[in-house]
């Protein structure tokens, strides 16, 4: 899912199509009717806690039997209670924690902490659960840098920055079904393509390029540090595909590209995430690079880093030191601050019984709307943020395979794997980052993003997805992977599917320079806000900023 799952995580021609409908796997009758044979003999099933215990929050505590919401069972006082352990969420415990903050506790409404950076395990291989990468921070996420620092990660040698050779991305790190073969990258290559299209999608591939680097440093990471100008604005208040086709970018290889990439980072597509949305993607990290342009840099400049489980393998760290403190399958239902304290009433689903806590002061590190609904009165830029904000479902499925897959010609078996003309994000093998000599069995995580900047069209895939047969659903991903692949569906043991209803907020038009946004991440009084949500979408980094930003906040009252 891009990263912020995560994983997680614009295309010419149709721009939203979902892995539900039997119409978006691209799957020959006899390759259909193959899979559905296998299907049966396949063991796995949806995973995660299930929806029921979020939506308590939606609809209420558990009826008891006098029809009165249940009793207080416990309470318990804390300096600070953080909601939610997300990245948002343990990047506030930590930011408290290092200001001395020692009474600091955090419930959590999974069984784990991570959100949509956690991580699965099958036949001993681990594997990512959503975000599956952390491209190496620029300039101006120096928090990030901080804590890959304190990891171990990276290290300063000589005034240069070196990062361990285990965790940046090993090679081949991408590559791109296409015209019938492997192809190295994920542009799709101009000789792979029709004749007729070739001359016109080098030009526009050039003239992107130089619309890029036309921007500057006026994108940043994270995008609070960034110079909001009038002309930023101006592109926040377009679709991105308006402003693709006002420039005269019509190429359909760049346009698919584009799209896969607003997919892969914000869950929708150009026509739904906004003009600056479309070019931060770019001008914040390293630019787009047209064919024949060989500036490449360092790993210390555009390297991506990466663990079998993905970006897990930060959340677990951030995690560890809470020990105790970190309360998992707690679903906050009430927040309700006071004068000299906050109230937060939590319903404890492992013991089915309320709790409640009495802290001086709260962080917030849930979805904005979740904090809408929390809130016993919120402020009025949170109901006007929560109105405006859209959140893509996604789909992740982890295929737990007995040997290597056959392969087709071309590039060899990389790190990201994607399908020209799908409508899917591809996948990536849990085992690339190994150091075993030859192929055998591994885990594939494939991707698939259901955005829309609609919020009726989103109701209807997020029902869709949740009610979903998983075996069904299994099937449809398979046929999706097997057009590449088809000795897929026999090599293929068990599959995992993790649904998310409300995966990631898209940066639909006018939400980046929402005043609602800016007024929830200035500071509070004794409720902080820390969520990727803030900068109008969701990756690591913004994560990261707002809860560390929040709990420095919270630390200092």
């Amino acid at each position: 899912m891009g990263q912020g799952a995560a994983l997680s995580g614009g295309r010419r021609g149709p721009t939203r199509r979902t892995v539900l409908a039997a119409a978006a796997f691209a799957a020959t009758a006899p390759l259909a009717a193959c899979v559905r044979d296998a299907a049966t003999r396949w063991q796995g099933g949806w995973i995660g806690a299930a929806d029921a215990r979020g939506h308590v929050l939606r609809d209420g505590w558990p009826a008891t039997k006098s029809g009165a919401p249940p009793e207080v069972a416990r309470t318990r006082r804390a300096g600070v209670v953080v909601v939610g352990a997300g990245i948002a969420g343990l990047a506030a415990a930590r930011a408290l924690r290092a200001a001395g903050v020692d009474d600091c506790h955090v419930l959590e409404l999974e069984d784990r902490a991570g959100g949509n950076s956690r991580g699965h395990a099958l036949a001993g291989m681990r594997c990512p659960l959503g975000a599956h990468y952390l491209p190496v921070p620029g300039p101006a996420a120096v928090e990030v840098a901080e804590l890959l620092d304190e990891l171990g990660v990276r290290r300063s040698e000589h005034g240069r920055i070196v990062y361990d050779e285990r965790v940046l991305c090993h090679s081949p790190q991408e590559r791109i079904l296409v015209g019938g073969g492997w192809r190295d990258g994920l542009l799709p290559p101009v000789d792979a393509l029709p004749a007729s299209e070739r001359t016109a999608t080098l030009a526009q591939y050039r003239a992107f390029a130089a619309a890029v680097a036309d921007a500057g440093d006026a994108f940043a990471i994270p995008t609070a540090r960034s110079r909001w100008s009038a002309a930023l604005a101006a592109l926040d208040g377009v679709p991105f595909a308006t402003w693709l086709d006002a420039h005269g970018f019509a190429a359909p290889a760049l346009r698919w590209y584009l799209d896969y990439c607003c997919r892969d980072d914000y869950g929708a597509g150009s026509a739904h995430v906004s003009a600056w949305a479309g070019l931060h993607y770019f001008a914040s990290r390293h630019g787009f690079r047209a064919p024949g342009d060989d500036a490449r840099g360092d790993a210390a400049e555009n390297g991506v880093l990466t663990w079998p489980e993905g970006n897990a393998w930060l959340a677990e760290r951030l995690a560890a030191p809470l020990g105790e403190r970190l309360h998992a399958a707690r679903v906050v239902v009430a927040v309700d601050e006071g004068r000299d304290a906050v109230t937060v009433d939590a319903w404890n689903a492992a013991a089915a019984e309320r709790e409640r806590w009495i802290a001086r002061r709260v962080v917030l590190a849930t979805p904005l709307f979740v904090a809408a609904r929390m809130l016993v009165s919120p402020p009025p830029a949170l109901r006007d943020a929560a109105a405006a904000l859209r959140h893509a479902p996604w789909l992740v499925a982890n295929l737990q395979l007995d040997a290597a897959l056959d392969d087709r010609p071309g590039a060899p078996p990389s790190w990201d794997n994607v399908f020209y003309g799908s409508t899917g994000l591809g996948y990536v093998d849990a085992m690339h980052q190994s150091t075993r000599p030859f192929a055998g069995p591994t885990v594939l995580t494939a991707y698939f993003a259901f955005g829309s900047a609609d919020a009726a069209a989103l109701r209807a895939e997020r029902t869709r997805l949740l009610g979903d047969d998983w075996r069904a659903c299994a099937a449809r991903v398979v046929a999706e992977l097997a057009a590449a692949h088809p000795d897929l569906a026999a090599k293929l043991h068990q599959i995992d599917l993790m649904r998310y209803g409300h995966a990631m907020s898209i940066p639909v038009p006018g939400l980046r320079g929402s005043a609602a946004l800016a007024a929830l991440a200035a500071p509070q009084r004794r409720v902080h806000f820390a969520h990727a949500d803030l900068s109008s979408y969701s990756v690591f980094e913004e994560a990261f900023w707002h809860g560390t930003r929040a709990g420095r906040a919270a630390a200092v009252q």
